[in-house]
């Protein structure tokens, strides 16, 4: 069942938020031995919650997003009142919160019930495995990586361990485990969904998403967490129009670019063409669709340098109080950041303009820019990182991830999209970028494409050997 469909019955009253807490309980208890997707789980709190649920004559009914009482899960990056806040570190492995974060909160307002925390990388990564839970293994082929940061929350959505998820996206830790597993995974404009105050106020680069099984129940999400927060200065309010509506009555994009590589950097074959056959499916449809890219010239290096100084920033005290417990590659992170000069910083702010500038100017004939969401296919669990694209070293742990991080400078909303899979039989995600604050028209887009594709049907899956 969708989630849309799910929230149609509980408003209709017939069926109610116990019965499905306990039907998630049930596929949790199924499958989670095989994929170690929900390691923090809190059913009887969720049980009561969901009890005490008021009935859809509630204030909140009528409200865009809605929920109804539909029990979601949230990425253990976000607090939750009363439960463990890890962030795969054991440095915090006793760490738990008081309140909701304002994610958190937003969702909890719009009638979701948290009811388990998914696993991620320790503090910051795209392989979700760390020293507290262990790995989470792709559903696809339990011999590989899910991806990261928001891995566990992709997982638990391809298995039918919940119907919703939240995630949050620096370099595409919601596209990535998105593309990864076969769901669909949404980085929202800056500003449309409020974030938690561990986080630098005016950063423009982390935000909060939502990540579901199809376009219809993200862009319901979307709208569940779309609200401003007084004490979140870069949200914004609701739009007047509901992202749902995006999805009811579609309209074709008119020209759609599509890039292998956004000219930066390698991508593998395999997935280059299995996302070009998915962008040219918008022409089906009745779009014009051009081999062509703005120039991101500079944004590789610019990401690196911004990156590095938004760990550094949240994370850098570990460095003094327990260096020990942090993995090297977060450390090599922090220092990078703790020793950016300004000359840096001065050139990666202008290379972050000038992208953008050019990004906007083509949207001025483009409607939607695709590309594929990750360079390569899913890869081991037990390899920390690609290092090697083809026969190209790659130099840092994040290289790549270059077609979605340099996508992050741009402010811009990109979603990943299920177009196919590789021979091999696993997933491949297209991205699709939508024009600053394009949000709806990317969803009205994304709805086209998966329609066309037919793909949202093929899951839930069960979790397979190989």
């Amino acid at each position: 069942m969708t989630a849309t469909q799910a929230v149609g019955l509980l408003k209709s009253g017939e069926a109610t938020p116990l019965d499905f807490v306990d039907a998630a309980i049930a596929r949790i208890e199924e499958v989670e031995p095989d994929i170690n997707a929900l390691p923090i789980r809190f059913f009887e709190e969720a049980r009561a919650a969901a009890k005490a649920f008021p009935s859809q004559a509630h204030a909140g009914a009528d409200r865009p997003g809605w929920l109804a009482g539909l029990p979601v899960v949230v990425k253990d990056y976000n607090d939750v009142g009363g439960q463990l806040t890890t962030y795969g570190s054991p440095i915090f492995a006793e760490n738990r919160v008081e309140a909701s974060d304002y994610t958190v909160e937003t969702l909890e307002e719009s009638g979701g019930i948290p009811m388990a925390k998914s696993n991620v990388p320790e503090i910051a990564g795209a392989n979700t495995f760390n020293p507290v839970f262990g790995a989470t293994r792709n559903p696809w082929d339990q011999r590989m990586t899910v991806g990261g940061s928001s891995g566990g929350s992709a997982a638990a959505l391809a298995v039918g361990e919940a119907w919703l998820a939240t995630g949050n996206d620096l370099g595409g830790s919601l596209r990535i485990p998105a593309s990864y597993c076969g769901i669909v995974g949404l980085r929202p404009s800056v500003g449309r969904v409020p974030r938690g105050a561990g986080l630098p106020a005016f950063d423009p680069l982390w935000v909060e998403g939502p990540m579901a099984r199809n376009v219809a129940d993200t862009a319901l999400m979307l709208d569940s967490l779309a609200h401003g927060h007084g004490r979140d200065p870069l949200s914004h309010p609701a739009p007047s129009v509901p992202f749902v509506e995006a999805v009811k009555a579609p309209k074709a994009p008119k020209r759609v670019a599509y890039t292998p590589d956004l000219n930066l950097s390698l991508v593998d074959p395999e997935v280059a063409e299995t996302c070009r056959a998915g962008a040219m499916a918008f022409s089906a449809v009745g779009a014009g669709v051009d081999e062509a890219c703005p120039d991101f010239s500079g944004g590789l290096e610019a990401f690196q340098t911004l990156r590095a100084i938004l760990v550094a920033s949240v994370r850098g005290d570990l460095l003094e109080t327990d260096r020990d417990l942090v993995a090297p590659e977060i450390i090599w992170n922090i220092e990078k950041g703790q020793n950016i000069t300004a000359d840096e910083v001065l050139q990666a702010e202008r290379a972050r303009a000038a992208i953008f500038h050019k990004v906007a100017a083509f949207f001025e004939t483009y409607d939607i820019l695709a590309c594929p969401t990750v360079a390569v296919p899913p890869y081991p669990v037990e390899q920390r990182f690609p290092t090697h694209i083809g026969d190209t070293e790659l130099t840092t742990y994040i290289d790549w991830m270059f077609l979605t991080f340099v996508i992050t400078l741009t402010g811009c909303p990109a979603i990943s999209v299920p177009c196919g899979t590789t021979r091999s039989g696993l997933p491949v995600g297209l991205q699709l970028i939508g024009k600053p604050k394009g949000d709806f028209d990317l969803l009205s887009a994304a709805q086209l494409l998966e329609t066309e594709m037919g793909l949202a049907d093929q899951m839930p899956i069960r979790p397979r050997k190989s």
